[in-house]
């Protein structure tokens, strides 16, 4: 591909996932290889005001202060200390804490991509992928180029760039240069198919157990505040215990209460009135509340009991207003 064609399926990218604001000011995180200094490039030429950063960690000792002097003299880049990490995740978590004011950009490529989605499958049973913008705004405009992309694109164009030594010993270092290739073997279109798992929705192993049974009853917290509850071969999407601190909002019910330690929750199998023996799915009975509306009618609970269910048990203290629909 042709440089300017390059730039043109980029900023074909850059539009499409709303990146970078035309003309906006954007810091490139660069490490001084192939990727990063085309990303540097590519921006530039398509008219962005482009600075950079780079990240030394002095991990190489002469090697990586070769590079940050190429960033510096090159690329023109600050270069900043980060010295401090020793795991790949420590590492990862400094790069990114610099230059939070500002809105800053990675090399990431779709070789990353699948090299990401082969190391989840093996990590954790289910593949992940590397987003376009990271949720605290990181933006990633190469993500859907190739690795040999970005290196053609710096040679069509005269410009130089480093190779780190110290890749093969990194785990994308194995992935890269011992596994794909093996891969490559058993099928030429490896890498392509692993791409296309990056956006497969696939779900983690906990809910597919979760799912895979009808017997007796579970639950399972999915983050956000929420849990899947699954009863017998039903399953429904339930609020996470929230404390009686003050008003809690559930749903249409504004619930405050006098007594601490108290929570809000939605109802489960066994539930039953504190210090009674009366199940609260035989009070939803009497109450004459649909099946439909059962796992969202909140429950406020000491421990395991249920002091108080809105609207039809009541408890000295407890105070429960549901507001018009």
């Amino acid at each position: 591909m042709k440089p300017r064609d390059f730039r043109k399926a980029v900023e074909a990218d850059i539009r499409e996932h709303e990146l970078i604001a035309p003309g906006a000011a954007v810091t490139c995180l660069v490490s001084g290889g192939a990727d990063s200094t085309c990303l540097w490039h590519t921006l530039r030429e398509l008219a962005y005001e482009v600075s950079a950063l780079h990240v030394n960690h002095g991990l190489r000792g002469r090697e990586s202060d070769e590079d940050a002097e190429f960033c510096r003299d090159v690329l023109g880049a600050e270069v900043v200390d980060g010295r401090s990490g020793s795991t790949e995740d420590e590492l990862r978590e400094i790069r990114y804490s610099f230059a939070t004011d500002r809105l800053r950009a990675t090399g990431h490529t779709a070789s990353d991509q699948v090299e990401t989605v082969l190391y989840r499958i093996v990590a954790s049973g289910a593949p992940g992928k590397i987003d376009w913008r990271r949720s605290d705004g990181v933006v990633r405009p190469l993500l859907s180029r190739w690795r040999d992309d970005t290196e053609a694109y710096c040679l069509a164009e005269g410009l130089d760039f480093r190779r780190d030594s110290s890749n093969p010993a990194t785990k994308r270092g194995l992935i890269r240069d011992e596994i794909l290739p093996l891969l490559r073997r058993l099928h030429p279109a490896a890498e392509g198919n692993l791409l296309r798992l990056a956006d497969r929705k696939t779900a983690p192993p906990e809910l597919v157990a979760l799912l895979d049974s009808i017997d007796g009853s579970a639950r399972l917290d999915i983050g956000g505040g929420r849990q899947i509850v699954r009863e017998y071969d039903r399953a429904w999407l339930e609020r996470s215990p929230v404390a009686l601190d003050g008003e809690v909002r559930w749903g249409p019910w504004r619930i405050t209460a006098e007594e601490k330690g108290l929570k809000v929750r939605g109802w489960r199998p066994g539930d039953h009135l504190a210090e009674r023996r009366k199940k609260i799915q035989d009070v939803f009975v009497d109450a004459k509340v649909p099946r439909s509306e059962r796992e969202a009618w909140p429950l406020v609970v000491r421990g395991d009991e249920v002091v108080a269910v809105p609207g039809i048990v009541e408890a000295k203290g407890v105070e429960a207003v549901r507001e018009p629909d």
